[in-house]
């Protein structure tokens, strides 16, 4: 009797595999070809937090598209990510209203599928994208809410079947991971052991990376050495290890580089802040070139000083900053042309603003607003192309306000420096820091709640405050500010 009912399961079960036809790997990454180049940070070029948030989202889909295609997994718990999306059809989206002046909206959703195809779905869906190219792939497509609310199963288990082959019912896994929610206690309990692996694996590297930094800062004599983006450990000391060849190779072109600041990024050139830009795709022949280049920089950094002093002037004595934590990261060239075309259209519209009336305020610029606005820092974000009379209207409106926001930062970054200090202490941490994408007020609030907390699991970690839950592959401990 129970061979007979195991035989007709078996054939059973042969049937639905042959109807029920999935995704490979390769057909997801087709499928998901539009979402890719929605999201992609490559395209985020002029939006550093928002590039920032797009690449980690995009390391834990992909770590969540990986898990997906092992043999044997059993089931993932749901994964909140956080995409800001392009407009990538701007004249037929039917979301026009949903996007910001530069061109994208932000997008979280959460992930709590169980095969590849209705991951795709979920994904496309979420981002209102187009699903009717996946019509053309070699499956059997569902409509997207059929396909959440079967899990892809092309039969429907009686629950007496889980009970009497004592098999898990797949459907209530779900609804019970769906249920239960992610906290800090639990996520460390399932995640620390392997932070602490890939940490105990990075020591080596990390204790390499600092003697390079410090012998090639010692060598050249600068200021720092920095990186743009959240690159690996490994990664990081290849950079360095190339850059030590290339002074032992032409020490005479590295002559000019006392007191700069060395940053690792996606291209070579002098910086809008003034710093040394070593692009990591680039060989040995474009840094040299950049190197050789330097007394020129410097005499264009002299006349960007001086149209920053001249739009001073125009301004009431406002003062003219570039952030880099807040702002793109442009050549030194770019930023000249911006402050450049900012300085004629002031100078021509005469703008009758009192000489040092405005002495003791900030302001950035920025090519991709339409209109000036106050940031919770106090300094002033003012559109390249923005109307002069408008312009004027909104910093005498606001210049009380953005003093009292500067006394405030000052305070805030006294507060932000002696939570992070004293949580370090706390927790024994090796290190606390944030994504550039967090706030301070963020941060602080995080700080004061992680004090409240007992949390043995952290002594001897990196840890670092984002939107989001992960474990970086050097085994530091990203969690998000507003954890549960």
């Amino acid at each position: 009797f129970h061979y007979v009912i195991r035989l007709c399961l078996d054939k059973i079960l042969v049937q639905c595999v042959l109807q029920a036809r999935t995704l490979s790997g390769a057909d997801a990454i087709n499928a998901l070809r539009p979402f890719y180049f929605a999201v992609h940070p490559d395209f985020f070029g002029q939006h550093p937090k928002e590039r920032e948030v797009n690449e980690n989202s995009l390391k834990r889909l992909n770590g969540y598209l990986e898990n997906l295609q092992k043999p044997g997994f059993r089931s993932l718990k749901p994964t909140q990510l956080t995409f800001y999306v392009r407009e990538t059809e701007p004249n037929s989206s039917n979301v026009q209203e949903s996007f910001s002046a530069s061109g994208f909206r932000a997008v979280s959703f959460t992930l709590r599928t169980r095969d590849l195809l209705s991951t795709v779905l979920d994904i496309l869906n979420s981002c209102s994208l187009s699903t009717e190219h996946i019509q053309n792939l070699n499956v059997n497509s569902q409509p997207h809410k059929e396909a959440k609310s079967t899990v892809n199963r092309p039969i429907k288990w009686d629950k007496t079947y889980y009970s009497f082959t004592g098999f898990k019912d797949p459907e209530e896994e779900l609804e019970q991971a769906q249920r239960v929610e992610t906290t800090l206690i639990s996520w460390l309990d399932d995640n620390g052991a392997s932070a602490v692996k890939k940490l105990k694996k990075s020591l080596p590297l990390r204790k390499e990376l600092e003697r390079l930094k410090f012998e090639l800062s010692h060598e050249l004599q600068l200021s720092d050495i920095r990186w743009q983006r959240s690159w690996g450990i490994a990664h990081r000391c290849s950079q360095l290890h190339s850059l030590a060849r290339l002074v032992q190779q032409r020490p005479e072109v590295l002559k000019n580089v006392k007191g700069c600041t060395v940053v690792f990024t996606d291209r070579s050139g002098m910086s809008a802040a003034g710093h040394i830009m070593l692009g990591t795709m680039d060989v040995h022949h474009h840094w040299t070139k950049i190197f050789e280049r330097l007394p020129n920089y410097y005499k264009l950094q002299k006349r960007l000083l001086f149209l920053e002093d001249r739009i001073s002037e125009l301004l009431g004595g406002i003062q003219v900053i570039y952030i880099e934590e807040l702002q793109p990261l442009l050549t030194l060239e770019e930023y000249y042309e911006t402050l450049n075309s900012f300085y004629n259209k002031l100078r021509d519209s005469r703008l009758p603003f009192h000489p040092r009336s405005l002495r003791g305020l900030q302001m950035i610029l920025e090519s991709d607003r339409y209109a000036p606005s106050l940031h919770e820092f106090g300094h002033f974000m003012i559109p390249t192309v923005c109307d002069p009379v408008a312009l004027q209207w909104f910093i005498f409106t606001k210049a009380q306000e953005a003093r009292e926001n500067l006394k405030r930062k000052e305070a805030m970054m006294i507060t932000e420096k002696e939570l992070i200090d004293t949580s370090t202490e706390k927790f024994s941490l090796d290190r606390l820091y944030k994504e550039p994408s967090v706030s301070s007020a963020q941060m602080i609030s995080c700080c004061k709640r992680l004090l409240e907390e007992s949390l043995p699991y952290l002594q001897g970690m990196h840890l670092c405050i984002s939107h989001f839950y992960s474990v970086l592959q050097d085994g530091d401990l990203c969690i998000p500010w507003n954890w549960k």
